[in-house]
This record gives C-alpha cells, structure tokens and sequence, in this order.
C-alpha cells in the first residue's frame, strides 16, 4: 500500500486519494481520529451506494455512473488543478486505461446493484481484489483464504445463486475483475503523476467515457434538478469525500490497518441496503458474507506478514 500522495495498493482493496484538504477542514475531521475516519469513508460509500440504488429507477444505472463520474472529476479538477504539460505517452496511456477501467469497474457495478440487493453484490466485487491479493502472494495459507471467500460464494449462491438475479451476479463479478485491474492502474498512475493529479485526470476520462452512454439511456432525465442534485449527492459521498477522509487516515494510520478496516466493505453495504432500501438478508446470505470479510481480512494480514519478513531478512 502507497503512502497518501499516490494510488498505489498492494492489498486486496484499493488505497483511495484525495487532494489535500484545507488546514482547517483536515483538523476538523481529524477529531475523529484515523479509524474514526476509515469507518466514516466507507460508510459514506455504501450510503452513497444505497442512495444510488434509488436513483437508478430515475435516471437509468448508465445515467447514475455518467453523473456520479462527471460531478466527481469536476470537483476534483478544480480542487487539484493537474498540469497537463510535460507527461509523456506513456504517462498519458497509463492514465486513460486507469479512467476506462474506474468507469468499467463503476458501470458494471451500478448494474449490478440495479438487480440484486447492495450486500451480495459489493460481496462478490470484492472477491476481484481478493483473489489479485492470493495470486500475488504465493504462501500456501492464502489458499486457506481463497477456500473460505469460495465457502462465502457457495453460500451466498445457495446452490445456484437462485434468489439472486444471475445476470446481476455476473455483472459483480465483472465490476470484481475491474476493481482489480483498478488497482493495478492505480499503482502506475500514482507513480506517474504526483499527489491525486492522476486520479483528477482519469476521472475526467472515465466521465468523458460515460456521459454519451449517461445521455443515451437517460437523456433530459439527467438535466431534471432532483435528479441531478441527487447524482452531485451520490458523487460527493461516494467518491470526493471518502477520498479525502481516508487520505486523512492514511497520515496516521498504519496501511495494513487501513486495509483490514476496508475489508469491512460488505458488511457496511449489507447494513446500508437494510437501512436505506430495506434489503433484509436471510441468515445465509449473513454468514456468506462474514466468510468473505474474514477471507479478506486474512488475505491482507497474511500479505502483511510476508512484507514484514521480506524487509526482516
């Protein structure tokens, strides 16, 4: 995992980053103290997930991935102002791939969740950067992790995954794959583009991208106030502000802690899907996703410790 100025991973879940807050704003939310700001992050990222849900119905799941990129990339221009002189192609290539695959990983999602409920599918998401944290890691008890998340799918499944929209689980699954390419292309970029400037560039890529598919499902649907009032909503918590809570994490907080605390993931979308659309998940459906958070949670410790033993020697 990177230190705050880039957007490196190197664990399971991605390190998110912002540009830097104001000094007042940052001692603000600094009282929370960093777990305090991890658990506000993610919490604002699957509420703004849940409140995305019911913005599909209004503007189409394409529509929603189209405003929540474009507000996102607006604010985070302004904010960071990226120079876009003096980078090479193979800067500019590195960060046009990381915006296609941010706005793959964020359309498949949103249509995902179009289709089955916020918990499962945020649960089989993860399992794109779980199984990137088992393949890079070659210790035989990452095999133990990787049995338990499949344990969770069996689970979740039901045999067949036949309460759960196949076409949707397919989707996750994809937006899975994705999440894990974003990690990737995350790391080149941070290394090639300095503080959040690259994350500002690839989101306007991924927006660029989008907003023609946005237009030609929704379009006057995305020009309507309330829905464009609700799609800066869903922009602001699901992308500009965990961003700049975790970056205010990831000053004091050590990175494996931070990304045990994002392996909370699922279980913070189960909680957002009952509270806000009234998901209710069966007693399998919990226990499924239990398995994951903890293969998760393993993966990253054990990644950790293989770190740790590679530096030691």
């Amino acid at each position: 995992m990177s230190t705050p100025d880039a957007t490196t991973t190197s664990s399971p879940t991605p390190t998110r980053t912002a540009p830097a807050s104001k000094n007042g704003t940052a001692r603000r939310w600094g009282s929370l103290g960093p777990v305090g700001l991890v658990l506000a992050g993610g919490v604002s990222v699957q509420f703004g997930g849940a409140l995305a849900v019911t913005l599909v119905p209004r503007a189409g799941a394409l529509g929603v991935v189209a405003l929540r990129l474009l507000v996102a990339a607006v604010v985070l221009l302004l904010v960071c102002r990226p120079r876009l002189r003096g980078h090479s192609r193979t800067d500019w290539g590195t960060v046009i791939v990381f915006g296609i695959t941010m706005a793959a990983m964020n359309g498949l999602f949103y249509q995902s969740v179009a289709r089955i409920p916020l918990g499962p599918a945020v649960t089989l998401e993860v399992l794109g950067p779980l199984a990137l944290s088992v393949l890079a890691s070659r210790r035989a008890l990452n095999l133990v992790w990787a049995g338990l998340a499949l344990a969770g799918v069996v689970l979740l499944s039901g045999g067949g995954f036949g309460d759960l929209d196949p076409v949707g689980v397919v989707f996750a699954l994809g937006a899975g794959a994705m999440w894990a390419a974003y990690i990737v292309f995350s790391a080149r970029t941070g290394r090639r583009f300095p503080q959040a400037d690259g994350l500002a560039l690839a989101m306007a890529v991924g927006a660029l991208l989008f907003l023609p598919l946005g237009i030609a499902e929704s379009g006057m649907k995305l020009v309507d106030p309330v829905t464009l009032g609700l799609g800066a909503s869903v922009a602001l918590l699901s992308s500009v502000l965990p961003y700049t809570l975790e970056l205010l994490a990831l000053r004091r907080l050590p990175a494996p802690t931070f990304a045990i605390m994002m392996s909370l993931e699922p279980a913070l979308a189960a909680t957002a899907g009952f509270l806000v659309l009234d998901q209710a998940l069966s007693v399998m459906e919990a226990a499924a996703i239990a398995l994951v958070v903890a293969a998760s949670m393993g993966a990253v410790r054990t990644q950790t410790r293989q770190l740790r033993g590679k530096v030691a020697s």
